[in-house]
């Protein structure tokens, strides 16, 4: 049996002020969030108890928390600062997978977006 699970939040959407160039600190932008949670199993699974688990409405505000808050110039640094916050936050998550997308990102060109992806471990 698995000794760990997987929460996933998807295509989190807030809006925010990073990036590098004036305008966006300005103008501002939506940026959208997929964060993977791995968790220990713990008994959660057996007793069907938020205790021990994450519960991921809380999950969520603290994403929205960090992308909301304080301007980074970097979506590889702001994916981390979710990564990192997740992980201090909720004890029962082994590991954090952050991809961060950037659909107004300043680049001559046609793209849907740019994304970023980052791991970390607790």
């Amino acid at each position: 049996m698995a000794d760990s699970y997987i929460i996933r939040l998807v295509n989190c959407a807030f809006f925010a002020f990073h990036g590098v160039y004036d305008e966006e600190g300005s103008l501002g932008q939506r940026f959208y969030v997929d964060a993977e949670l791995e968790i220990d199993r713990g008994a959660a699974l057996e007793t069907d108890s938020l205790e021990g688990t994450v519960d991921y409405g809380v999950a969520f505000k603290v994403i929205e928390e960090v992308v909301t808050g304080q301007r980074k110039f970097l979506i590889e640094a702001l994916a981390l600062d979710v990564a990192k916050t997740l992980t201090d936050r909720f004890a029962e998550v082994r590991r954090v997978r952050i991809a961060l997308r950037k659909p107004g990102a300043p680049v001559q060109g046609v793209l849907d977006h740019v994304e970023v992806v980052v791991e970390h471990r607790a």
